[in-house]
């Protein structure tokens, strides 16, 4: 199990008690797939509620919780889910390869919006969130967690082998999440030797959003890791992410987020 941390992605706020997420990798013969399985579990005083912000990845996510069973397609902005009361979910996140090889549809078609699992997987995922509710009777044990991931599991097995467009996409998501450097969509045409046509009609068929998405996409991450850090800094931080200058950055990042990047830091 890896630690609760607040990732890049996830703009938590650190007073923020209300849940405990727990991470885990998957097994390797799903490598390719699935990059891990996330465990919310939370308890919010009544009357309150609890807002959590996400800047998703570009990969598509699977959700099994005590009253919903969905099937997410990549959020192009900010990605907020409220909690209420006492709840968990299992949580599935796939490599920028699986939303298409689930629902065998371009991921354009789930861009910005969700269906229920019935709809992807039909009988298949009313079975299996029937099982991963079952298992997850005692949802603050190990136990329990390591039961639903073992179901959800076998029910990835079955969309296996990834194909070799699937392996290319993790490839080109992996370059640009991996190399600060690349700021144009002209630096991953030439790392692919693809056109930029060829570029646009991949990423927008398995991530369902563009290759210069994919690069803001990374630059706002390492933002707001940086503001966690240098809050009051937004020079240093648009120019270490290489914006040519700071109300460029500032654009963007209000944009994505709903809130300024000086407002975060302060959060």
């Amino acid at each position: 199990m890896k630690p609760d941390r607040i990732e890049r992605a996830h703009l938590r706020d650190p007073r923020d008690l209300s849940h405990t997420i727990h991470r885990y990798d998957p097994p390797a013969d799903l490598a390719g797939l699935v990059q891990r399985f996330w465990i919310p579990v939370w308890s919010v005083d009544p009357g309150h509620r609890a807002e959590q912000r996400v800047l998703q990845y570009p990969c598509a996510l699977v959700v099994v919780a005590r009253d919903y069973a969905r099937f997410y397609g990549v959020a192009a902005g900010l990605s907020t889910t409220t909690l209420i009361g006492d709840g968990w979910a299992v949580g599935v996140m796939c490599e920028p390869a699986g939303g298409w090889l689930l629902a065998r549809r371009s991921m354009a078609e789930f861009k910005d919006r969700y269906a229920d699992v019935v709809d992807v997987l039909g009988d298949a995922g009313a079975v299996l969130a029937r099982e991963v509710r079952a298992a997850m009777s005692m949802p603050t044990l190990v136990g329990s967690h390591t039961a639903a991931m073992s179901l959800m599991n076998a029910a990835l097995r079955t969309f296996l082998p990834v194909d070799d467009e699937g392996i290319q996409v993790n490839q080109v998501v992996a370059f640009v999440e991996q190399h600060p450097d690349v700021l144009r969509v002209a630096q991953v045409c030439e790392r692919f030797d693809l056109s930029e046509r060829a570029l646009q009609r991949l990423v927008r068929r398995r991530v369902g959003l563009s290759p210069k998405w994919l690069i803001q996409r990374r630059r706002l991450h390492e933002a707001s890791a940086l503001l966690r850090d240098r809050p009051g800094s937004l020079a240093e931080v648009a120019a270490e992410l290489g914006y040519a200058d700071q109300s460029h950055f500032i654009r963007d990042f209000t944009g994505s987020v709903g809130a300024p990047p000086n407002r975060y830091a302060a959060s």
